[in-house]
């Protein structure tokens, strides 16, 4: 196909009841404006209609592509989506809209200066603000990003908001290096990043939060915790030095 300038990348994984009302609420965006997008709706071991659902509004929309991965975790999702992606720009855009996808022009150009290779949303730069949100949720993601920025990523005060945009040449060399494919992969594909030497942006956003979040704090703290330990691992052992790995 035409290579577009934006492809949206949604993870999907039992979403058969909020995905209809975001792939609307992304195609009436679409229609009023002045570039060509794709959408990428990845579904992966649901165990409900999601995959029929995305598929019942790929039959009507053109630009809507559908891939199903029988294994489980966001990041092996967004790796899929990723790297499947034909657009100039990659946006990862996770299935509830807690960002209203009319914030999705602030990260690309103009709005976006050219030298930038990621913008991640950030819901703690100066400017952004949280809708909602359950003051122990915020704590203890806040006590996360304490962990990520000793150990791993200095400076970034957001690196878990579920949106993020890539230029097209950095997404694919950053996600043939992923090794982590559960909530963590974002802090590796930072990371990665970093080491690469590519310019990271965090830009403010409303967000608005949602009590059917997939991210359970106490089942899932544990593993973010070893996650955030493997990096560092896996940097030593230069495992991110390495020539990325080919699809």
């Amino acid at each position: 196909m035409t290579e577009p300038l934006l492809s949206i990348i949604i993870p999907a994984y039992n979403e058969e009841h909020r995905l209809p009302s975001t792939l609307q609420a992304i195609h009436d965006f679409l229609a009023g404006q002045p570039y060509t997008a794709e959408v990428l709706v990845i579904e992966n071991g649901s165990t409900d209609a999601t995959l029929a659902v995305a598929q019942g509004f790929a039959a009507r929309l053109p630009y809507l592509r559908v891939f199903h991965e029988d294994v489980r975790g966001k990041g092996w999702a967004v790796r899929r989506g990723m790297l499947a992606a034909v657009g100039a720009y990659r946006f990862i855009c996770d299935a509830d809209l807690s960002m209203p996808i009319t914030e999705v022009n602030r990260f690309l150009p103009p709005q976006l200066p050219g030298d930038v290779d990621i913008a991640i949303a950030s819901r703690e730069a100066p400017g952004a603000r949280r809708y909602g949100e359950p003051e122990f949720r915020h704590l203890a993601g806040r006590a996360f990003n304490l962990l990520v920025r000793l150990l791993a990523l200095p400076g970034l005060q957001d690196t878990q908001c579920g949106f993020k945009m890539f230029r097209a040449a950095v997404a694919e060399d950053l996600f043939r290096h992923q090794t982590i494919y559960g909530w963590t992969f974002d802090v590796e594909i930072l990371f990665i990043a970093r080491r690469q030497g590519y310019k990271i942006v965090e830009i403010p956003i409303p967000w608005y939060f949602n009590p059917e979040s997939k991210v359970r704090m106490w089942r899932d703290a544990r593993q973010m915790f070893l996650d955030v330990l493997k990096i560092r691992r896996n940097a030593r052992r230069g495992l991110y030095d390495a020539p990325p790995r080919p699809l």
